[in-house]
This record gives C-alpha cells, structure tokens and sequence, in this order.
C-alpha cells in the first residue's frame, strides 16, 4: 500500500489529525501500563506518531510510503539545515542544534536504501548473484546523492556512526558527489570494515580521490592498503585487483 500525499494539508485537516494523532499516541502510551497487549499498544503508538508527524509537517511531506515506511522529506532537511547554518551565523546555537536535529530526522529518506541492502545480506547466500545485488542497491545510493541535497556531516556520520546499511550507503554518497567525500572517514573503513563489500567500496571511494589528495594523504593511503592487502585480501580477489590499480596510481609521478 502506498498512498503518496502531496503537499500541502489544509490547516483544518492537520488539526484535526494531530488531535487523532496525539489521542492514539496518549491511549498507547497508557496501554503499555495497564494492558498485557504489547502489540495493541504497539500499533496504537505507531498509528499515533504518523498521524502526529503529518499534522506537524504535512505542508513539506512529498510522499509516504506505508510498508516501505518511507517519508520523502529530503527536500525539508536541505532546508533545515541551511536554516541551521543560518542560525548559527547569527549566533543562535541552540535554534542550530534543534533544526540539526529536525534535519537529522527528515534525512531518513535514505533509509529505504539502506534496507533494500540489509535484506539482500539477509536473505541471498554469499556468491557473485548477491554482490550483483548489492551493487544495485549502491548504484541507486549513488543516484540519489546526484539527484538530491544532503549535508557532508550528515553523511559522514552515517559512515562512522551508522549500521553496516548507512556506512555503505554513505560510501556510495561519496563516490558520486565529490563534495561529500572525507578522506580520513574513507580511511577508517579500509581499515576497520565491516565486511569484504564494504573496504572494496572504500577503496574504491579513494581511488576516486588521489587527484585530490596532497602527498602526506596519499602515502597514508598506500601504506594502510598495502597493510590491508597482508592481512584481509585474496590474491585473486576483486580487492587485490583495485588495490594493484590504486597504487600503481598512487606510485605514479603524475598522480598528483
């Protein structure tokens, strides 16, 4: 079921939905008190809190997705983070954090991505038909980063602080908008990956940045990956293949 709502909601019809909406939520949260019926409580919580968010921000939802539980709000979160930078420079730190935040919560429209490549990891055996998978889900993590805003801390967090699915998602961002990318986070997950897939896609991400990158930068890259290719890599893995490519790269007068 994906009903697609766009904007904007009468003042009237958000009214009335954040009163649902704070009701449903106000009955779950006594639920959980009084009643044995966690599940009950469950929906009634969930059902409380969409109607909440569409009473809040029904004149910025592009769409929603029930089942994909996708909220395309990536549009509102460019904006509350420029509206976040512009409090900032004025000195407003704390209407900073809070639109931070708000913006934080809005960028989830990412998250379909992201579960698109949990379940493939999930539910396919490890073999070239998975990774083939996996790739197709990086491929759209990388058109969305060409076709909509995101903030490089925002995504950078995701690499460093994400689930295995936002640490790819965030590798693949890099990969496609250059104005995303940070070297030492795509450093970290050549050394500390969380799987194969995830230090190719690293690698990867850095072997697009050697023409950005001074001499100090790309002599800590070829050390970690020669380290890495002593400790994790195959000879005949994809890995060995583009570290030999990377640092044929980086050995390379002209690399600079």
């Amino acid at each position: 079921m994906e009903p697609t709502l766009r904007p904007a909601l009468s003042g009237g019809l958000r009214l009335l939905l954040g009163l649902l909406g704070a009701g449903s939520f106000g009955v779950g949260v006594l639920a959980v008190f009084v009643t044995e019926n966690g599940t009950g409580a469950g929906v009634l919580l969930a059902f409380g809190g969409v109607l909440l968010v569409l009473a809040l921000l029904g004149d910025r939802i592009e769409s929603l997705e029930f089942g994909g539980a996708k909220l395309g709000l990536r549009a509102a979160a460019a904006e509350k983070f420029a509206l976040a930078e512009e409090a900032a420079r004025r000195g407003d730190a704390v209407l900073a954090d809070q639109l931070r935040v708000e913006a934080r919560a809005l960028l989830d429209a990412a998250g379909p991505i992201a579960a698109d490549y949990r379940s493939v990891r999930r539910s396919m055996r490890p073999g070239r038909e998975r990774t083939h998978e996996m790739e197709r889900v990086v491929a759209r993590a990388r058109e969305l980063a060409a076709t909509q805003s995101f903030q490089p801390t925002e995504v950078l967090r995701w690499l460093r602080d994400g689930t295995d699915e936002e640490r790819i998602t965030a590798l693949a961002m890099m990969q496609a908008e250059r104005g995303l990318r940070d070297f030492d986070g795509a450093l970290a997950a050549i050394q500390h990956p969380h799987s194969a897939f995830e230090q190719y896609h690293a690698i990867l991400l850095t072997a697009s940045m050697i023409d950005d990158l001074d001499p100090t930068q790309r002599h800590r890259l070829a050390e970690i990956v020669k380290a890495e290719r002593g400790l994790r890599f195959r000879l005949d893995s994809d890995r060995w293949r583009l570290s030999e490519d990377l640092l044929r790269r980086l050995s390379r007068p002209d690399s600079t």
